[in-house]
């Protein structure tokens, strides 16, 4: 049974950091490309980053390049979202997934002073 389950989202200041972990099961981790999407009210669900299966390659959303850090520890089936210098319009849901194929359930993330 595929398992994808987010943590570390929750409530922080404009200009401090958080790291999302997303933890994976059920499934050759080690095979797929992991990504982070996330969607605020009213928007649409959007690609924030990307990495490769091997973690040779990573890919980021104009609006966060700079700021975030997408890294994947295949030894421990997880992958990670470091955020910094965050701000009020990063708040959004964020989700993990594997392949284009299998979603997590999200992890809320608000960005408030």
């Amino acid at each position: 049974q595929v398992q994808i389950v987010e943590s570390g989202g929750g409530l922080v200041q404009p200009g401090g950091s958080l790291r999302l972990s997303c933890a994976a099961s059920g499934f050759t981790f080690g095979n797929y490309g992991m990504s982070w999407y996330r969607q605020a009210p009213g928007k649409v669900r959007e690609l924030v980053a990307s990495i490769s299966f091997t973690g040779g390659s990573t890919n980021y959303a104009d609006s966060v390049k700079g700021r975030f850090t997408i890294s994947r520890d295949n030894a421990k089936n997880t992958v990670y979202l470091q955020m910094n210098s965050l701000k009020p319009e990063d708040t959004a849901v964020y989700y993990c997934n594997a392949g284009g194929r299998y979603w997590g359930q999200g992890t809320q993330v608000t960005v408030s002073s």
